[in-house]
This record gives C-alpha cells, structure tokens and sequence, in this order.
C-alpha cells in the first residue's frame, strides 16, 4: 500500500470537506462527522497496475474513498461480461467486505494513477455508530443511493410541473377537446339536441371561415328560450351571445382569468390565426389544479364520444409529469399509466363495436407487450390483437378486422403511434379465433427459430382488457403447460435474453454511443429489455401465469434458487431504468435528430444518477451470467 499519514492543515481539511460533501453519503451527513472522517484519514496514491487490495491480504484493514483517477475490480485475467467493474471517484470501498469484516473476494487493481482516503477498518465501525448517515448508506447502499436518485427527480420535475400548471401557462398548451359548433342558420331545435347529445352547456356558433360570430349558452336558454319562447325552428343567430370575447392561444390562463372575471364570462373561444381551436371554460381553468387519476379515470369512463378520447388522451401523461414531480415510484407510475391506457383502450373498443355492431361477448381485446405487462411508461406504441368466437372464422374475421382497424386508428389520434411490427388487431394475422391463437403459439413453441421469436415474444405477455376474458383461458393454459415442456423453446429464449448487453465496457465503466457532443444509452434496448426477457423466460419455463416483470421475478426466485436480495436487486435495477425511461420522455423536446424516447444522454445525469446506472447495468450482467449458466451449457 502507497499511504502517508498526515495531519492536514485547516485549508486543507476544508478544501477535502467541501470535496467530499459533492458526493453521498458525504452530502447528507453532518459537517463535524465529514471532518472526523477526514481527520481519521490516510492520503494514498498508487500507480497504474498497482494492486490496491487482494484476498490474500485476509480481512479488509481499510475502507478507501476515491478522490482522482480509477480502479477496477475483479480477477485481471478474466474479461468476461459481469466479471470485472470500477470504482469511480466519489466511491467508498470495498464497502460489502468492510462490513461483513471479511477480504474481498477479487483484487483491485489502480487502473491510472489514483489518490485515495483510507480509513482504518476499526476507526471507520466507529464513525458509522457515530453517524447514523453514514451506517445508513453502508449498509443499504444501492437502496439509499436510489432514495437520493428519487428526492433529485422530485425536486427536478415540481418546478416543471408546477410551471404547467401555473397562471402563465399558454392556453394553447391546455388540453383541447372536440369543438362543438354550428352555423348561424341551425335552427334552435338542432342546437338544442346537439347539446343534449354531446353533454355540453354551450355550443359556438362559428362562420365559413371558422371563426367565432355568437355563443348560445345554458343561460341563453332560460332567458332566450324558456322565458321568449320562440319557435324550435329560429334561427340560432337571432337567440346566441355576441359580439364573442377571444383570446388567441399565445396568451396565457392569466389572461383568460382576467378576461372571465372582467365581462362575466364562463366561456372563452381560443383561435389560432383567427380561426377557433378550442374552447376554455370556467370549470377547465379550476380543473387544472385537480388534475387528479380519479378525475381522469372517470373521464374516460363515462366518455360517449371518440372524440372525448382523443381529447383526454393527453391528460395521461401530463398525470404522470405530476406524479413523478411528487416522487412516486416508477413501479407505481407505470403501474397506473398503464391502467389509464387501459381505460382509455377499453372505451375505445366499446364505442367502436356498438358503431360496427358487434357483440363483445364473443370477442376480447388483447394487450401485448408493455401493456401486457402493465408496464406502459409515456412514450409508448400498439401492441394489440383479437380473439374472437366463430364457427366460420374466415367469414367472420372480416368485421372484426374492421372494427380493429378503427379502434388502431383512433389510438393512433389518442397519442399511441401505430405499431411499425404490424402487431395490432387491425392486421389478419393478429385477428383470430381462440384455436387459431392456440395453433400459433404451438408453432412459436414447437416449430419457431430465434428469429422467429424475437419478433414474437411479446405475444406471450398477452392479457385479456375489454371484451370476454374467458376466451383467453384455454390460450393461457395452451402456453403455460407446453412451453415449461419444450427445453428446445427455452433455449431459443435464453438465446433472445442474450442478444442486447448492457453499455458497461471490459472494465465495467459505462460505455456510451458517442454522437458529437453526445453520450447516448438506449435505456430501452440495453437496458429494460435485458430484465422482461429474463423475467419472460424463467416464467414461462416454470409455467407461472403472471405478466409483469416483477411478479415473474418474484415468483420466479424459488425455482431459480437465489436469495431475497439478488432478486431484490435486479427488481430494484429494472425499476430505476424504468424511472430513466420515465424522467427522459417526460422532459423537454429531444435534439435534433434525435427520436427514440428511450435514448438517454449520460452528460444530463448527475453523480448519484450514473453511479446507480452502472449498478443496474451489473446488476443485468450477472442476470444474463445466469440465464447463460442455466440454459447455455
């Protein structure tokens, strides 16, 4: 060991603590605990290769804290995926032998010139009793780094959210749900049932042009209709309010507030170049504080129109901007966007088959993918299908078809991109009756090659959402008992399962696509993807019937023989990626060029934030060390 024991001046002493506080668990702990630490410190330097600690050396004797350069850790002669890591400044180690008061199990290893402080084994036991901090940190390490991650992420999105929904807000940024307008000549009895059908207490009264020429209100009624009583074939241009107060959609709420409040309005048009967009009420303005799932999910519920879906749509993910701005997990986050898809989709579907005519009771709407899974994050696309009763399926596909199309294309309007894999029930091949579901997944099974698979593995995250769900039963049962009996089927998966790696490089940095100034991570790609295909494989070799990445982890656990905390930890890396993904599409628009939602730039992280990708990234390493060992042999 290259150490020398020195008693730092006062300027050095609270130049090394303003050092050490950039970094957890320095940042957090009191400012007395942050000078005993260094107090208790010896400065260390080592050259490049110089090993720093080894198994032979017995029982750690130190816990060193990187100040410059870098160190890798792991056997030298072994550059296999997972084997190797480093150690980057701001680090505390090896902090898992320090407290188990055992050697490490591999040496490590300066990989340029490092500068070190290192902390006598016994006197750092002492620090950590003195500061609760500190204890805190070391010994639940990743999950404390994770807590940090998430106060970061609330503090970063409330001022967001806050600016969104704040007085200064540009109306034309406000959700816009579908006009309902007429000309001057309708006559009354029309406008009347208009308002009746589409639930409305107004309806603009709009030129050739678009523009706003008179309002007819609720108000208008009782004092134009029920007190005048005119004939119900008058004209509504002789009964509306004008001239109409406006506001084009640059000005802010702020204005429509004042504006409201100057003539006694509860109605405001929004125009765009003179012609009317949207239509602001009274109650809109108040709703934007209240935005709330409830509110939504009713919203959804009770729609009668397409339209109402459409215009809601974007509600969603506005929600979860709110939701991540008052720090709820990213499990609970995609949890509940993917049941507000789920509402949306399922109103969808009912509205276009009462259109088309058809009977939901022999037909049922699946979710592939991510909303199979319930894992939906806000940037997301089609992965649907049917399943339907018929004892003609090739005649009666032909308006289930139809009505598949529809509701793809309606999605499409919602916000949800149609899915370039061709993977919707609008297409044939996604459009069948419960044997031909069953003929399809025994092919995959039974018959499919890897590349088959690859394109097809999403099917098996199927789940019932709008319809009959007890078709899918005999699906379900068909898939769980044959694919834990085809070795030959997980095989093929374990093969998928290892086709992406993590971005992590031989030495177990984080190893980027450089683009110019940019250091892209397909978050999606390299990242979740490692853990649903894990998660997908060891479910479905162990016939277990959940979807969701977690629940097949969990379930999964006994099978695979691991204990609590691996499991735990590949839990808790899928969901902070998914809590990346999450940050990244809910941020500002991406650069030019730039349009996959997924790819993070690591030059927008902070420490805390790399530190804990890199530890999702091995975390997936030693998953897929697994599956290879398990399935590869």
């Amino acid at each position: 060991m290259s150490a020398t024991e020195l008693t730092p001046a006062a300027s050095l002493l609270n130049n090394l603590c303003v050092e050490l506080q950039r970094f957890a668990p320095f940042a957090q702990m009191a400012v007395a605990d942050v000078e005993a630490f260094v107090l208790l410190a010896r400065l260390g330097y080592y050259a490049p290769g110089e090993t720093i600690l080894k198994p032979a050396d017995g029982p750690v004797s130190r816990l060193l804290y990187l100040r410059r350069g870098s160190v890798a850790g792991g056997p030298q002669d072994d550059e296999s995926a997972g084997s190797r890591f480093v150690v980057e400044p701001g680090e505390l180690f090896p902090a898992a032998a320090w407290l188990a008061r055992r050697a490490v199990s591999a040496p490590y290893t300066a990989i340029e010139d490092c500068f070190c402080l290192e902390v006598p084994a016994d006197a750092m036991h002492q620090l950590a009793q003195r500061s609760a901090m500190l204890a805190d940190f070391l010994h639940g390490r990743v999950q404390h780094v994770l807590s940090l991650s998430r106060q970061a992420q609330k503090s970063a999105f409330a001022s967001q959210a806050l600016a969104e929904q704040s007085m200064e807000a540009r109306l034309g940024s406000l959700p816009r749900r579908a006009l309902v307008a007429c000309t001057a000549d309708t006559p009354l009895f029309q406008v009347l049932r208009l308002m009746q059908q589409r639930r409305v207490g107004s309806v603009l009264v709009l030129d050739e042009a678009g523009a706003a020429r008179g309002i007819f209100t609720r108000h208008d009624v009782l004092e134009r209709v029920a007190l005048a009583q005119p004939t119900m074939d008058t004209p509504i241009e002789r009964l509306m309010s004008h001239p109409v107060h406006t506001l084009d959609a640059a000005q802010s709420v702020q204005d429509a507030v004042l504006l409201m409040s100057r003539h006694g309005l509860r109605h405001v048009p929004v125009t765009e170049h003179g012609r009317v967009v949207a239509l602001v009420s009274e109650r809109d303005l108040f709703a934007m504080q209240r935005l709330s799932a409830r509110r939504l999910g009713s919203r959804l519920r009770e729609a009668a129109e397409l339209q109402d879906l459409i215009a809601a749509a974007p509600d969603i993910p506005r929600l979860a901007r709110t939701l991540m701005a008052q720090g709820l997990s990213a499990r609970a986050l995609t949890e509940l966007v993917s049941h507000l898809n789920d509402l949306l989709t399922e109103r969808v579907v009912h509205l276009v088959a009462q259109q088309h005519g058809l009977d939901l009771n022999r037909a049922c709407w699946l979710a592939f993918g991510s909303e199979g899974r319930s894992e939906q994050t806000i940037a997301t696309d089609q992965d649907n299908g049917l399943v339907f009763v018929s004892d003609r399926p090739d005649t009666d596909r032909l308006a289930w078809l139809a009505m598949g199309q529809q509701v793809n294309d309606v999605l499409d309007a919602c916000g949800y991109p149609l899915c370039q894999g061709g993977i919707m029930a609008g297409r044939p091949d996604c459009c069948l009756c419960a044997d031909e579901w069953i003929a399809r997944f025994g092919h995959w099974i039974e018959q499919g090659a890897p590349e088959d698979l690859l394109k097809a593995n999403i099917y098996f995250d199927f789940r019932p959402l709008a319809g009959q769900s007890s078709l899918t039963l005999p699906m379900r049962e068909f898939v769980r008992r044959r694919a834990a009996q085809t070795p030959r089927f997980t095989r093929q998966l374990a093969q998928n399962a290892l086709r992406n790696t993590p971005r992590l490089n031989w030495r177990g940095a984080l190893d980027p696509q450089r683009e110019g100034e940019h250091e892209w991570i397909d978050l999606k790609l390299h990242g979740t993807m490692i853990f649903v295909d894990a998660a997908r494989l060891y479910a479905l070799a162990q016939g277990i019937d959940a979807t969701g990445t977690r629940a097949r982890l969990e379930a999964a656990a006994t099978g695979m023989h691991v204990e609590p905390r691996e499991f735990q930890t590949w839990i808790g890396a899928f969901e902070f990626l998914q809590m990346l993904r999450l940050r990244v599409q809910s941020g500002d628009a991406p650069p030019a060029g730039q349009d996959n939602p997924n790819r993070l730039d690591l030059r927008t992280l902070n420490d805390i934030d790399r530190r804990i990708l890199k530890e999702s990234f091995r975390a997936a390493q030693r998953l897929q060390q697994r599956i290879a060992l398990d399935y590869m042999r």
